[in-house]
């Protein structure tokens, strides 16, 4: 897929990568943005940008994704491609709430699935449309310090796949976004905390920490090549080769990278030790 000329909704688009990948479209001469994010004032500032439409939008609920998407293909005649970026991070484990995992849950897994069934019908029609799922390095390995953003960004991984094996016969075509550390505003509060949200941050910065602009680059190239995986952080792949190849030997490096972020301090779960 080339960008130009294209009609896309993008959630998630008020800064990060939603908002560099609503700029770079807008550079390659997309022909219609929607950004939407709950964050209403940024959300129109990165709209004005770009040329296109900001929408103040909750992602993890379906009857409004319904219609926007109802919207735009009434206004625009189709939808090309859909961008399912909204997401957030947290860092718990057993002892976080389980009203947290089922916000996490909503934003990270039903969000797609509620984009998905929302545009694919127009799509089908057409014989053509591409979505993209904003998953992370997380969802194909994991995220040491939080077991809600791990267990949400792995079924984030496997919803792209079912999609792309389902519906690539009648013209979809998926990609899943996939990246380590990103330069957001949500990483420069994780740097300024302590414990297991300092941790996280340093395990998910080993491998650099990228700009918006160079994330949507990758995923440009991912859109030409029509390619699943989108991957801004190479060493990610070589990452997800060693897992498949030896689990055990994987998981044993994972508890030693544990045990070197927290210095020797108990990760999240410590509730859990008799005192």
């Amino acid at each position: 897929m080339e960008i130009e000329g294209k009609v896309i909704i993008i959630t998630g688009g008020a800064a990060g990568i939603g908002a560099g990948l609503a700029e770079r479209f807008h550079q390659d001469g997309a022909k219609h943005i929607v950004v939407a994010d709950l964050d209403e004032k940024k959300v129109k500032q990165v709209a004005q940008r770009v040329g296109g439409k900001g929408v103040c939008l909750d992602v993890s609920d379906e009857v409004s994704i319904k219609a926007l998407v109802a919207e735009v293909e009434q206004e625009q005649g189709r939808i090309d491609l859909f961008v399912s970026n909204a997401g957030y991070v947290s860092f718990e484990g057993l002892e976080g709430d389980i009203e947290a995992l089922d916000r996490m849950w909503g934003v990270h897994v039903k969000a797609h699935v509620y984009a998905a069934r929302a545009v694919l019908p127009g799509m089908i029609a057409r014989g053509e449309g591409y979505l993209i799922n904003t998953a992370s390095a997380a969802g194909l390995l994991i995220q040491i310090g939080s077991m809600h953003y791990s267990v949400t960004k792995a079924a984030a991984v496997s919803l792209a796949e079912w999609l792309q094996i389902t519906h690539a016969n009648q013209g979809i075509r998926v990609s899943v976004l996939c990246p380590q550390e990103v330069a957001t505003d949500i990483d420069k509060n994780m740097y300024k905390s302590e414990g297991s949200v300092a941790a996280g941050a340093k395990m998910a910065a080993g491998d650099g920490v990228l700009s918006s602009a160079e994330v949507a680059e990758a995923v440009v190239e991912a859109l030409r090549e029509e390619r699943f995986l989108v991957l801004p952080h190479p060493e990610v792949a070589e990452y997800v080769k060693r897992k498949g190849i030896d689990r055990d030997r994987w998981l044993k490096g994972m508890r030693r990278f544990q045990d070197k972020l927290y210095e020797g301090k108990v990760p999240p779960g410590e509730w859990l030790v008799s005192k």
